[in-house]
């Protein structure tokens, strides 16, 4: 069955994120872990010792769906889930030695589906296609498009 092209962003954008991902699901399942497991592990390499909110924000998710993700992160004991030293209500997420190793574990089989990915694709146009990516999850992208929005709800005040 040949399916055409949509003129819907997000359902393009949902059905090529589906297909990508079990692709690197696929390519990280030695390692025991789903590709969004691998980039949480990654992005609190990166970020330290980010709080709930912190790595919220990095990955554009809500509270909810994170505390949700990170659970069985926490329970392989991978990630240790400790009070803000300054501040009791804020939670920190820290990437244990064990989801440190994990993470190297995973690394090269990540590297392999990238340039897998890449190869496939070609690189320039994987390039401009992650950055394209990176402009859509921008807090800027998501103003302009609800500014766009709004804009177009109000009523006319000419009349």
């Amino acid at each position: 069955m040949t399916i055409q092209p949509t003129r819907c962003s997000n359902a393009a954008l949902r059905r090529a994120t589906r297909s990508v991902g079990q692709l690197y699901d696929d390519a990280l399942a030695p390692s025991g872990l789903r590709t969004t497991q691998y980039g949480l592990l990654g992005m609190i390499r990166r970020l330290g010792t980010p709080t709930m909110g912190e790595l919220a924000e990095a990955m554009v998710m809500d509270l909810s769906g994170l505390a949700h993700t990170l659970k069985p992160l926490t329970r392989d004991g991978y990630l240790s889930v400790v009070p803000d030293p300054r501040d009791r209500r804020a939670r920190r997420i820290a990437l244990t030695t064990s989801g440190a190793a994990k993470l190297a574990e995973a690394t090269p089989l990540w590297r392999a589906a990238q340039d897998r990915f890449d190869a496939a694709f070609g690189p320039e146009r994987a390039a401009l296609l992650r950055d394209l990516l990176h402009e859509l999850a921008l807090p800027e992208f998501r103003t302009t498009f609800g500014e766009r929005h709004e804009a177009a709800s109000e009523p006319d005040r000419a009349s």
